[in-house]
């Protein structure tokens, strides 16, 4: 058995419940998944967002302290994350860019229908305006981590694949930077086709709903800081 078939047979599940747990809009006809099936799909899909950072935490928190960072205080967290999640939210609102709370990290999902072209890992002239207003609004709260992640369907080889999902993270996170976010700040990491959110594909939509770039946001707490030093 090779690695993508692997990779699918272990995601088969997750596409299981995706399909039993979706809705279609009876003006639209667009499919999407019920608010049920949210909680059931967070947990299995979502698991490796709530891991550790991209690099390790020790590391990522020198490393921001050394750029003048700070910490958000411990009592302050989470008013902190509504704040930059109440301006995602009004300042991404109709560009395609899903924010998602999970906890105190937000997420941010981006379609790759509409931020890359096929097999591309530049980022499309008409979303960067979307970018610029995250990229303001990360600027205005400084006091977060932030990954930037990257995929593919399952189209092609794996090591294909692999590599573009790369160069995709690597794009937002350099345009980002471009767009005042500290680079300190940032990490990025490629997933390939190994965490396929629609599955199985049967579609071109699906394929698109797989071809994206994803961005986890969280907290520089008072403890990360004791810890680094």
């Amino acid at each position: 058995m090779n690695s993508k078939t692997i990779k699918l047979a272990a995601l088969a599940g997750i596409g299981a419940l995706a399909l039993t747990g979706c809705v279609t809009d009876p003006e639209t006809g667009k499919q999407t998944i019920s608010k049920a099936a949210i909680g059931g799909i967070g947990g299995a899909l979502g698991g490796y967002l709530l891991g550790d950072l991209v690099g390790g935490r020790h590391d990522r928190t020198e490393k921001i302290l050394g750029a003048g960072i700070g910490a958000v205080g411990g009592a302050g967290v989470g008013y902190y994350m509504d704040q930059q999640e109440k301006k995602l939210r009004e300042r991404t609102a109709g560009t395609g860019i899903d924010v998602e709370r999970q906890g105190d990290q937000l997420v941010l999902n981006m379609p790759g229908d509409v931020t890359f072209d096929l097999n591309s890992a530049v980022v499309k002239s008409q979303f960067r305006g979307a970018l610029d207003s995250v990229a303001s609004t990360l600027s205005e709260y400084p006091s977060t981590y932030i990954d930037v992640y990257g995929h593919t369907d399952s189209q092609g080889s794996d090591s294909y694949n692999q590599g573009l999902s790369e160069r995709r993270a690597a794009s937002v996170a350099d345009y980002l930077s471009s767009r005042g976010v500290n680079r300190a700040r940032m990490a990025t990491l490629g997933y390939g086709e190994s965490q396929l959110k629609c599955a199985p594909e049967r579609s071109e939509a699906d394929y698109q709903c797989n071809r994206r770039v994803e961005i986890r946001i969280a907290p520089v707490t008072q403890n990360d800081v004791n810890n680094a030093r």
